[in-house]
């Protein structure tokens, strides 16, 4: 089973996310606790509200005072509602929350049967309920609520200790290279990813763009792919790195045939209805932007936003380390797509523009796109530094990708060419 832990201020949101699933007949509250109820079950949003008043009133400076989590045990899992209502129960009380009110919601409009729970995060007095050690200490019910409820257990990912830790390129140094090859050569080996686009929201991760090019040899016309370091900007830096320096894995014919596979794999992974229950309720709990990144990153999800010039934005992608998979908001859902996030934000991010295809596949790369890394960095400190509440073995996805040794495999792929520079008489990809 897997708890997804969020944190945020729009307690109305919460609420409205989650009674919009029960108005869909996709959903329904099983489940009160130190709450006002009612004689015939049927609860409003307002209802609910009332119950948290005095609490949320009594606040004394907890910015995020609202608690919305999730507890979704593996779809092949039989659980009755009355089994939701124990294991809510236990959870609450194990992370502190038990003299708390809060209500269960069930959700069934994925395969993926769970439940939502929502309460706040300040007792009678106003005070923060600690959080201490919040994510080993759920990892630790869910351990317990597996055995007792004879669940199947979650995949955790283990880490030797040995493997190297990644880092994002820095364009300022020397060994560029070496490390553009650490990256490029293995993530399509543990990713998967659709569209270029999609790839290069991953390696925006790590400051790097593909670029796909095209050019002439011997009568032919030729295409491949050169990679670029990125600076802080989102912007390339320095001179590009044809794809054949890196391996077969990094050229755009390997990248072809994987971005076919990973769409027949994604299409039955169980992760898709796990991250889109994710996002929505990272949307419906956070009150912006910043916000809502910061909920995703929490939960070991990267969010990769392009924009124009304009400010308008016009594609947003997914990067769920837990599954290691990649997806752009309109795979997961009509309402996740580009188009709905910049409605939302354009007052934070800037005036409405015409509206341009939602999702576009181009590079993140080049003035017309304003790349943001707020949440990059990090994220990436987070998983590379020991942390008293987080520790390394919840959050070291990346940490399996190996080093690279520093040689380079020349493989037959497009040669990226200059202006007036003079033709080679040696073979293709030299």
């Amino acid at each position: 089973m897997i708890a997804i832990i969020g944190k945020g201020s729009n307690l109305y949101g919460a609420l409205t996310y989650n009674q919009s699933k029960v108005e869909q007949e996709n959903g329904a509250v099983i489940g009160v606790q130190n709450m006002y109820e009612t004689l015939d079950g049927n609860y409003t949003i307002a209802r609910l509200m009332t119950s948290f008043e005095t609490r949320l009133t009594a606040n004394r400076n907890t910015e995020k005072p609202v608690l919305h989590l999730s507890l979704n045990p593996d779809p092949d899992d039989k659980v009755s509602d009355e089994q939701y209502r124990e294991m809510a129960d236990r959870y609450m009380q194990e992370m502190g929350y038990g003299n708390q009110p809060y209500v269960i919601f069930k959700h069934t409009d994925t395969d993926r049967t769970h439940i939502h729970i929502v309460s706040v995060c300040v007792d009678e007095e106003g005070k923060k309920i600690s959080d201490t050690f919040e994510k080993r200490r759920s990892m630790s019910v869910c351990r317990e609520l597996e055995h007792k409820y004879g669940l199947i257990p979650a995949t955790e990912k283990q880490r030797t200790g040995k493997e190297p830790v990644f880092r994002p390129v820095d364009h300022k140094e020397n060994d560029i290279k070496s490390r553009i090859a650490s990256v490029v050569r293995y993530l399509p080996k543990y990713y998967q990813f659709q569209t270029l686009g999609a790839y290069n929201a991953l390696l925006s991760l790590f400051n790097i763009t593909a670029e796909q090019v095209s050019g002439e040899l011997h009568g032919q016309q030729r295409k491949g792919l050169v990679y670029f370091a990125l600076n802080e900007k989102g912007e390339k830096a320095g001179n590009p790195f044809k794809a054949s320096r890196f391996g077969r894995y990094a050229g755009l014919p390997a990248l072809e045939k994987h971005f076919e596979t990973s769409k027949e794999q994604m299409k039955t992974n169980p992760a898709k209805a796990l991250l889109k229950n994710t996002v929505e309720t990272a949307l419906n709990i956070s009150t912006n932007e910043t916000e809502f990144k910061r909920q995703l990153v929490e939960q070991g999800i990267n969010t990769v936003i392009r924009r124009n010039d304009e400010g308008r934005i016009y594609g947003i992608t997914f990067i769920d380390h837990e599954s290691r998979t990649v997806w752009n908001g309109s795979q997961l859902s009509r309402n996740l797509s580009a188009n709905t996030f910049n409605d939302l934000w354009k007052e934070q991010g800037g005036q409405s523009q015409r509206a341009e295809p939602a999702d576009t596949e181009l590079p993140l790369a080049g003035k017309s796109v304003m790349q943001e890394q707020e949440q990059v960095h990090p994220f990436f400190d987070f998983m590379n530094e020991k942390s008293t509440v987080y520790p390394m073995d919840d959050f070291g996805w990346l940490s399996i990708l190996p080093q690279a040794q520093g040689e380079y495999y020349d493989e037959p792929d497009f040669e990226y060419q200059k202006k007036k520079r003079k033709k080679r008489r040696r073979g293709w990809g030299n």
